[in-house]
């Protein structure tokens, strides 16, 4: 499985952007896909994720209601719209897969995407 996000970029505190990751490969063995962010020094961290069905959306409290997260079948891409950016929000954003959901880590990751959120 191979993991390719983009969608990265600064934005002004308040605003939104879409971030995209596209699967491609043996895309049928994944399970669940997951959202992660790190900035400089810190642990990564969850943000959101969702099984490959589309189902079952869980997001950490730091962004429910900000963001959203969902899939598109037919490109095997799932997404994470962020609304009302604050500027601790801004990290290094990677997305993941893993093949089975009773699994706590994840077992293919993408390069990470930058979100950058001025004040």
């Amino acid at each position: 499985v191979q993991l390719q996000a983009s969608g990265g970029g600064l934005v002004q505190a308040g605003g939104s952007l879409r971030l995209s990751c596209a699967a491609s490969g043996r895309t049928i063995s994944i399970s669940a896909m997951g959202w992660f962010r790190q900035t400089p020094g810190k642990e990564r961290e969850f943000a959101a994720s969702i099984g490959w069905s589309g189902g079952n959306p869980y997001y950490q409290d730091s962004v429910k209601g900000r963001f959203t997260i969902s899939k598109n079948y037919a490109k095997d891409t799932v997404y994470l719209q962020m609304n009302s950016l604050k500027p601790e929000d801004t990290a290094v954003y990677y997305c993941a897969a893993k093949t089975d959901y009773r699994n706590y880590e994840y077992d293919y990751w993408g390069q990470g995407t930058l979100v950058t959120v001025s004040s």
